[in-house]
């Protein structure tokens, strides 16, 4: 069998040709989805540290989240001693305050006087129980995001450490 070995060379730089004008003709990728409406990170950060410190303060340790308006993390901070659950209990407050836009602390108290809507929360596993302890971050009426504090021996007082950060440190 008689060997080309100019024809070998010019099927190989055919084939490269091939393949590079193939990948220069490729579609780029996707730009990523840019992130949804959200608190500004400075102070998001301050208004968690202002939050567990309140918690602190009263002998509570505790979990802030700080999310976006589609519930994506911002700031998760877990303050010394805090229970890795309340991490848990948190994205669940958060949860019910986005899908329900209202405090979580609502979402409870209407939980509490509709049998439906109670087992539409027990049902979607994202919520799971109402809980008090969450609420929105809003932008004049557009919510940018939730605020959300678990480990307090109630969510009363979870509210009340949110309530505490937000007279120091503004998220709007």
């Amino acid at each position: 069998m008689k060997r080309f070995p100019l024809m070998n060379t010019a099927l190989c730089v055919l084939a490269s040709l091939s393949v590079t004008t193939a990948l220069a003709q490729a579609p780029a990728a996707p730009a990523p989805a840019p992130r949804a409406a959200a608190p500004a990170l400075t102070p998001a950060v301050e208004a968690a540290q202002a939050a567990v410190a309140a918690c602190a303060a009263d002998g509570y340790k505790v979990t802030v989240l700080i999310t976006d308006a589609d519930g994506e993390t911002v700031v998760l901070l877990s303050g010394d001693g805090a229970a890795l659950r309340t991490q848990g209990v948190a994205r669940s407050k958060v949860a019910a305050a986005l899908k329900y836009q209202m405090s979580s602390g609502e979402v409870a108290e209407k939980a509490r006087n509709d049998a439906a809507f109670d087992a539409e929360i027990k049902a979607d596993p994202a919520i799971g129980t109402a809980r008090q302890g969450a609420v929105l971050i809003k932008n004049g009426d557009a919510i940018i995001g939730a605020f959300a504090v678990s480990g307090a021996p109630g969510g009363d007082k979870d509210e009340a450490c949110i309530t505490a950060a937000l007279a120091k440190v503004a998220l709007n």
